[in-house]
């Protein structure tokens, strides 16, 4: 009830659907079609009564299960081209001939809109009783740029005055057949609208109207969906690739609802998201994080934060979050659920750790690139050191190539976080040979046409190895000192700590490697041994299976539990 209103919700349910047969008894994750809607109008705080007006004893039998009551049609009321009017006008006259009382606002929700939310219901309750309407109508805003037929003329004509991007276009709404709500006196054998209507938006989600088999394969999907909160950052200490893999794993969930949850101190990694146009959650370092998480209120909980600490992940474990770590070697592994690592081959043996190249995930750019074929001739080097390049490996490299009396093509790609690029402009700006670039957007190109690339040892290593181009790479620090796959097995010449290197030092191997065309065919042979575009697909694998097991733990229903896909 509500300010003194009598609603009941109609849900008409025949048995005889035609494009997908029996579709109301159909399971959709969970529970049975049908059983959607009565879920979402027995949780109302205003209806009164939820009716499911069927002709069907295995719907009936649904019903009640799920706490309806069943008003059984009669035959002729269940043929095919009976409109809803006289369906919704029984139901409503037999149940207050029963109660001896009539309704106030009688709701029709189609068993059709499964995805329709309570919330929404008990708005459009609201809505009617403030708003001086006789019927309001669910609908969705489907403006787009359409097109008539005339019939005599047999041609077309546009629908709308001026050719705009569907965002600048007026809006048109159509109806979503999930609700339609109505005072009772409007209710009559051929009709439920009155004179004033007022349409209640519902989003695109909660439009589904599920008529075929691919509006059902939609519902799964939506019904499926996650909350996942990627928590990561960037600055020039910690570098851009955590942030950067992040947006590669988010490009990838497409079927879930992802947020970033970034340091405000760190704006860096808010810039590299921005402009992604990801949703985006900020915090104040440690102080009001776990708030911010508890305001999205996530389902999965993904960390690219290098080392976590015990506080943090005791907190997140204790609110029962599911939570992936990636190259996590800090005291705060012990509360992940999963621990993926794909530079660091971890001595200890740590429960649900997976390390390795098997669990690298390439960016999509890379994915299309075929294997290099090795120049006799070296006429292209690349230079890239990462996004900030904290020990200006940079210019030690270029100053070593130049010592060298290399005469080719030297180009040199800066990270977003570089702190001297315009020095490092103006040192080089006279030597022809030197191409510096910034804020490159195909990183892979510049690669792929590379005949020798120097790095540093971190993920962009895996880059380098799934287009087998020969590398000389170098150490930024002592963790980078630790990935393994870095190494001549892999195709990797590794000098060490860069910081530790001189001028002389890095002049040296690059005229070895330069000079050896053997060797740097035997580099990207090694490269190639290497398979670097399954990550993505392990990393799911394994986590589908540990999810499922993290939810029999709590407890959730087996059904539920089977239906969840990534």
């Amino acid at each position: 009830m509500y300010n003194n209103k009598q609603v009941i919700v109609i849900i008409p349910a025949r048995g005889g659907s035609k494009a997908i047969p029996k579709k109301n008894i159909r399971f959709l994750g969970d529970k049975p079609l049908v059983a959607h809607v009565i879920t979402c109008a027995k949780k109302s705080k205003y209806v009164d009564k939820v009716i499911v007006s069927t002709d069907d004893t295995k719907i009936q039998f649904i019903a009640k299960q799920y706490g309806a009551s069943v008003s059984f049609r009669s035959l002729e009321l269940a043929k095919d081209d009976v409109p809803l009017d006289p369906v919704i006008f029984d139901a409503v006259t037999r149940e207050e001939k029963k109660l001896m009382d009539e309704f106030d606002l009688v709701f029709t929700i189609q068993p059709t809109s499964p995805l329709l939310k309570t919330s929404t219901l008990d708005h459009a309750i609201e809505y009617l009783v403030s708003n001086d309407y006789d019927t309001v109508i669910s609908a969705v805003d489907s403006r787009a740029l359409r097109w008539g037929f005339d019939e005599d003329k047999g041609s077309f004509y546009p629908l709308y005055e001026e050719r705009l991007n569907r965002q600048y276009l007026p809006k048109v709404f159509q109806e979503t057949g999930a609700i339609l709500g109505t005072k009772r006196k409007f209710v009559l054998e051929n009709s439920r609208i009155g004179d004033k209507i007022g349409l209640i938006e519902v989003s695109r989600e909660e439009s589904v109207d599920i008529d075929y088999y691919e509006d059902w394969w939609v519902a799964e999907k939506i019904l499926n969906k996650k909350r996942i909160i990627l928590k990561t950052d960037a600055s020039n200490i910690i570098g851009t690739g955590h942030v950067f893999r992040c947006l590669s794993l988010a490009s990838k969930l497409t079927n879930h609802e992802i947020v970033f949850l970034l340091d405000e101190n760190k704006p860096l990694g808010i810039d590299l998201v921005a402009n992604q146009n990801y949703p985006i959650i900020t915090h104040n370092g440690d102080e009001d994080i776990i708030e911010k998480i508890l305001e999205f209120k996530p389902d999965i909980i993904i960390n690219d934060i290098l080392d976590t600490d015990v506080e943090y992940m005791e907190q997140l474990r204790d609110l029962d979050y599911f939570i992936i770590n990636f190259e996590d070697i800090g005291p705060g592994t012990q509360y992940a659920n999963l621990i993926f690592d794909a530079l660091y081959e971890h001595e200890e043996k740590i429960d649900n750790l997976y390390s390795g190249p098997d669990y690298y995930m390439l960016r999509g750019e890379f994915y299309y690139h075929s294997f290099s074929h090795i120049q006799e001739d070296v006429n292209e080097l690349l230079l890239t050191f990462g996004g900030t390049d904290p020990n200006n490996l940079t210019e030690k490299t270029i100053d070593a190539i130049i010592e060298s009396g290399f005469d080719k093509s030297i180009t040199v790609i800066l990270g977003l976080g570089y702190s001297n690029k315009s020095g490092i402009k103006e040192k080089y700006k006279k030597n022809i040979n030197v191409r510096i670039l910034e804020n490159v957007k195909n990183m892979s190109e510049y690669m792929a046409n590379a005949d020798l690339i120097f790095t540093s040892a971190g993920r962009t290593m895996y880059e380098v190895a799934s287009l087998a181009v020969p590398c000389i790479c170098m150490c930024q620090n002592e963790r980078e000192m630790t990935h393994t796959f870095g190494c001549r097995e892999n195709g990797f010449i590794n000098m060490g700590l860069g910081a530790d290197l001189e001028i002389e030092d890095i002049k040296k191997r690059f005229l070895e490697v330069l000079e050896d065309y053997s060797l740097r065919v035997e580099l990207s042979d090694a490269m190639k041994k290497t398979d670097l575009k399954h990550g993505y697909e392990n990393i799911m694998n394994i986590l589908r299976i540990t999810y499922k097991e993290f939810l029999k733990e709590k407890q959730v229903e087996t059904d539920d539990e089977l239906n969840f896909r990534f």
